[in-house]
């Protein structure tokens, strides 16, 4: 593929991102949402999230008022923690950052969105001796491989993640998301989820985590592949992740490619 044709795939890929993944497709678990301008406000039990394809012009003052008023929108709701504006490297205006930063919110960490073709990473990865993939969301008893698995998740990420957040996830969107580990005998050494986007041709691959002394085996790689060749059985065409400096390059060497960033800048009361 020469230069000129990987930019004409990124630039269609991004277009399907922007048409499909963005707006109402991210408020499909929310609890409530309105609209404001060329805003979705999500409400998500306490938290909050903000959503748009563009900002349709706006800019200076109006820009201003836009993030305030909705601010406001989730201050007023003693219910809300905390909300989420998710702003993506190729919005305009280039000053949205500076400006969210002035009224208050902070910025976390910026993520790399890849996309790709699931075909392209539906592929057969050797895996090491003793280790095996599966599916546990859809086992008859599965609260003890998901017990197991919330604890995996937490090693890999160093940060506590409950065994209600599995849950939640399995019953607020049932039949699309899938949860996959990897284990080594009783051990689950890898997970990470499948999460179908209703009415558009993506599915998400998120918390794909492995355990520190397990990483470099090529088993997150085999875990993302499995979860590629599920998504090809449901009929999807494209996966999507927000990935880490981590997880980037093995996405990328699978087929994916970076086609923008996204940064959340976050409100707390």
């Amino acid at each position: 593929m020469t230069h000129s044709d990987d930019l004409r795939l990124k630039q269609r890929l991004l277009n399907a991102y922007d048409t499909q993944l963005r707006e109402e497709a991210e408020m499909t678990s929310a609890t409530s949402y309105d609209r404001d301008g060329p805003l979705w406000r999500g409400k998500f039990d306490t938290r909050g999230f903000v959503s748009y394809r563009d900002l349709g012009g706006f800019t200076g003052t109006d820009l201003d008022d836009l993030i305030a008023r909705t601010i406001k929108h989730y201050a007023d709701d003693d219910r809300i923690a905390s909300f989420e504006w998710k702003t993506r490297g190729h919005d305009a205006p280039p000053d949205l950052p500076e400006r969210l930063v002035a009224h208050g919110l902070q910025a976390q960490e910026q993520e790399t969105v890849m996309l790709g073709e699931a075909a392209s990473l539906a592929v057969d990865v050797s895996l090491p001796p003793g280790v095996r993939v599966r599916r546990i969301d859809d086992q008859p008893n599965r609260m003890p491989d998901i017990v197991r698995a919330a604890a995996a998740q937490e090693r890999a990420f160093s940060v506590a993640f409950g065994v209600d957040d599995f849950v939640r996830r399995i019953e607020k969107n049932r039949g699309l998301v899938e949860i996959w580990v990897a284990e080594a005998r009783d051990e689950v050494v890898c997970t990470g989820r499948l999460e179908v986007v209703p009415g558009t041709e993506f599915a998400g691959v998120w918390g794909g985590g492995t355990v520190p002394e397990w990483r470099g085996k090529g088993i997150y790689r085999a875990l993302t592949a499995a979860r590629a060749k599920s998504a090809l059985r449901r009929g999807v065409r494209f996966l999507h992740s927000d990935s880490t400096e981590f997880s980037r390059p093995i996405l990328q060497r699978s087929g994916l490619l970076p086609v923008t960033t996204t940064t959340p800048y976050v409100w707390t009361r």
